[in-house]
């Protein structure tokens, strides 16, 4: 695998499905359905479905392909392969709120080894880079990737002081209650894998999420995470996540940096 060329097909399909993505949001009005799940879908995760599918099934053939919008590919038993979400936070984008993320990941050995997340109503785009770590480009954004910074975990958080984020559409008491074991000096809510960067970032330090989420919602994510230095565990037992696991359908999580000393999961 050219690791290079992959993250530059990643990165360009992602802004390319950003831009889609844009030209939907700012229609005065958009139909939204309902999956068999009861989970939104609009116009917008189809379109950049079809141009992120199409592009990488062009560009990487023999590597499998799994993506949120295409059940046929939910069956497949995998180690190794692509995950797509093309819209991560779909609600945000119905309600109009901004936090909503294309993602795209590499998965090796069940490990998501590479990843682009690109927000494009909020102008941030985070990916790793094919020798190891993770970056954020600002923009504007051009075809050739412009100015990155190299991004890291906050190093030595203080469990008396935590940043903590969580969601904003999927918050609940038993979230709160397990947040509430940890000394908190601030929270912030955010949307879609947005999480993740902002963990990997430094901008917080825990994220907890106990609740229902599949692979392709957190591949990507992680991706950025662990090239930040940053973790990302099970609830029950905080061993480390792993991924082609069987439907793509992860447990309970904490994603965190290193430093913050977790409480129990049970």
């Amino acid at each position: 695998m050219q690791f290079d060329r992959l993250i530059f097909e990643m990165r360009r399909l992602a802004l390319e499905a950003g831009e889609v993505i844009l030209d939907i949001y700012r229609r005065p009005d958009f139909e939204v359905r309902a999956k068999d799940d009861a989970s939104p879908v609009t116009q917008a995760d189809e379109a950049a479905d079809a141009l992120i599918s199409s592009g990488l099934r062009a560009a990487f053939p023999d590597i499998p392909l799994v993506t949120e919008e295409q059940q046929a590919t939910h069956g497949q038993r995998l180690s190794s392969f692509l995950i797509v979400d093309p819209l991560d936070g779909t609600k945000e984008f119905v309600q109009r709120r901004g936090d909503f993320t294309v993602n795209i990941a590499y998965v090796q050995d069940g490990v998501p080894l590479h990843g682009v997340v690109y927000a494009p109503a909020r102008g941030r785009l985070f990916y790793t880079l094919a020798v190891g770590g993770a970056v954020e480009e600002t923009g504007p954004f051009r075809p050739t990737p412009g100015t990155v910074h190299p991004i890291g975990v906050n190093p030595t958080p203080d469990n008396r002081a935590l940043m903590v984020v969580a969601s904003k559409s999927h918050r609940d008491q038993a979230t709160d209650d397990y947040i509430a074991r940890y000394a908190v000096r601030d929270m912030t809510s955010a949307g879609s894998s947005l999480k993740f960067c902002l963990v990997a970032t430094g901008e917080a330090d825990l994220y907890p999420r106990l609740g229902r989420t599949m692979e392709w919602d957190t591949a990507a994510g992680d991706a950025v995470l662990r090239g930040a230095g940053g973790e990302m565990v099970r609830f029950d037992d905080h061993s480390p996540l792993t991924y082609g696991k069987p439907g793509f359908e992860n447990p309970f999580f904490i994603a965190h940096a290193p430093g913050v000393l977790l409480q129990p999961g049970v």
